[in-house]
């Protein structure tokens, strides 16, 4: 994965398969064979995202209603709201939330909750959901590789959650901001708080 890419929208799929809310137990269920998925987000007719619809959602319908499951649509076997993410998010945080909530893919939304993609666990968790201790030993790399390996020295770098903490002392303040702006660019980092002090 290109080390480049730093939100959700820089490695989404465009093109998506979707349902709308009136689609029925049988088409629900050729679409996802058929597209080898196992979930689909489910719209409005104007693109708005009001649910997910996936496997384990029809087996539960199946389950509870045997004899009338065939005649259920979208929109009351659908798990809702669904949990989306935006094309700005931070891959890192749209990653954490999949394994937080044992999801597989996220429907990509914009302002209007309008469908514009989806992205994968697959896309998003093998690079950048690293373990804090790898993450802040790529932070340490890095910043060794951009500062003079004795300014370097004097920093500490701590990871939390994918969150990075950097403190110590530089020789200005300007260094200070062009550091920060280098951390959040590590893949993996979801946010930055620097506490570098400078010498008086």
């Amino acid at each position: 994965m290109n080390d480049t890419w730093s939100t959700v929208g820089d490695v989404m799929t465009h093109a998506v398969v979707a349902v709308g809310r009136d689609a029925d137990f049988r088409e629900i269920a050729d679409t996802l064979q058929q597209w080898q998925v196992s979930a689909v987000p489910v719209l409005t007719g104007d693109g708005r995202v009001i649910g997910v619809v996936s496997e384990a959602d029809l087996l539960t319908a199946q389950d509870r209603e045997p004899e009338t499951y065939q005649g259920m649509t979208a929109g009351g076997m659908m798990t809702a709201p669904a949990v989306t993410v935006h094309p700005d998010s931070p891959i890192a945080e749209a990653g954490r939330s999949m394994a937080r909530m044992h999801l597989k893919r996220l429907p990509v939304v914009d302002a209007e909750d309008c469908l514009v993609g989806i992205v994968s666990r697959g896309d998003l968790l093998k690079v950048h959901l690293r373990e804090d201790k790898e993450l802040a030993g790529q932070v340490r790399f890095e910043l060794i590789a951009a500062l003079h390996p004795a300014d370097a020295s004097g920093l500490d770098v701590q990871a939390e959650d994918g969150r990075i903490t950097l403190s110590g002392t530089l020789p200005d303040t300007a260094t200070a901001a062009l550091l920060e702006h280098l951390v959040k660019g590590v893949p993996g980092v979801v946010d930055a708080e620097v506490r570098l002090g400078v010498p008086a």
